[in-house]
């Protein structure tokens, strides 16, 4: 999936006039659950905008760019929701946060918010040698962990970085089995035992129809 680099996406094209709307002010990887949200809860005064899903391997620019979006949008909106987690930032986003009054999505990262962030971490000490993987993360494992680690250049470096793991965890937002063979591969790749677990949208849901509401 090719994603904009910053760009509002709108249902009618139309410029909104800030009253009443809402922009999603989100990570590229959770572009495909966000609009489907939208679309299934008809919330046409919703807007997304994705920042690049790629700024992960730099979490001190996730803030900046995040900041540099609120000051382009925020006389169009509202309201606006950042889609993100506190994913490595140290804190910097919720400092973002406080600073324009806005909310972020709830946990340190995706997989908390999609599990659930209380059902995570209760789990977080069991799970503290999964290594996991979302629907965005199956799709673009070879980007976005294979090339980046140098893994498909330097095989022998897999088990300095995740000689420490003994499974892998697709989170799976959709019964997709294509999706399902990528994480599989994914996970024989990196030498760790698989597993399986549905979430859906988990809290991303609930926090989107709050911002909504």
């Amino acid at each position: 999936m090719t994603l904009p680099d910053e760009a509002a996406l709108t249902h009618d094209g139309l410029r909104p006039d800030g009253a009443g709307r809402v922009l999603v002010l989100a990570c590229g990887a959770l572009a495909r659950e966000i609009t489907a949200l939208i679309r299934l809860n008809d919330l046409d005064h919703v807007d997304l905008a994705c920042l690049p899903a790629i700024l992960h391997n730099r979490p001190e620019r996730i803030a900046p760019a995040l900041r540099e979006a609120i000051l382009r949008h925020r006389a169009d909106y509202e309201t606006i929701l950042i889609g993100y987690g506190d994913c490595g930032t140290g804190g910097d986003i919720d400092r973002l946060c406080a600073e324009f009054g806005v909310q972020r999505l709830p946990g340190a990262h995706c997989y908390a918010f999609f599990t659930g962030v209380g059902s995570f971490e209760a789990a977080a000490e069991d799970e503290i040698t999964a290594f996991y993987l979302t629907d965005f993360l199956a799709r673009q494992f070879d980007a976005f962990v294979t090339r980046p680690l140098g893994l498909d250049r330097h095989p022998e470096l897999r088990e300095m970085y995740f000689g420490n793991y003994d499974r892998l965890v697709y989170l799976a937002q959709t019964d997709d089995p294509e999706l399902t063979r990528r994480a599989e591969a994914a996970a024989s790749s990196l030498g760790l035992r698989f597993e399986r677990r549905f979430t859906g949208f988990g809290d991303l849901e609930t926090v989107l129809a709050t911002a909504a509401d």
